[in-house]
């Protein structure tokens, strides 16, 4: 169980940081993957820096967790994840929702519950021992 959990996550971390990269190079072409466009260099600029940041720490931390067995590391993507959740139900409720609004939440909400089903099966810190 553990190295099939172990196994989907640093797959999963490798995809991200590849996909992050696509921001780097190509950010009009992998930014149309996710419907967005930058309206100027400047919007170029901050697809290659947010986004890169994005897939590629949640990527880095997915792969260094599942690498090294820990837990504790898997809770950085987990929350990423958590977040992206919520601004997307966020933008739903406010700018309504549209056909296959879904889709990424779904995405996002598998690796969400794959990531916390690893953290609690691989070694990590309780609550309370964190900062002793």
């Amino acid at each position: 169980m553990r190295l099939v959990l172990t196994a989907l996550i640093f797959a999963s971390g490798l995809f991200f940081i590849l996909f992050g990269l696509g921001f780097l190079l190509q950010p009009v072409e992998t930014a149309a993957t996710l419907g967005l466009a930058a309206a100027n260099p400047l919007g170029s600029a901050t697809l290659r820096a947010d986004l890169l940041s994005f897939f590629a720490i949640a990527g880095i931390c997915m792969m260094w967790g599942a690498w090294k067995r820990s837990g504790d590391i898997l809770l950085v993507p987990a929350i990423m994840m958590g977040l992206a959740i919520i601004g997307r139900l966020v933008s739903a409720a406010t700018d309504g929702a549209f056909l296959g609004f879904y889709r990424p939440i779904l995405v996002e909400a598998a690796i969400f519950i794959l990531l916390m089903v690893a953290r609690n099966l691989l070694p990590h810190h309780r609550v309370q021992d964190v900062g002793e």
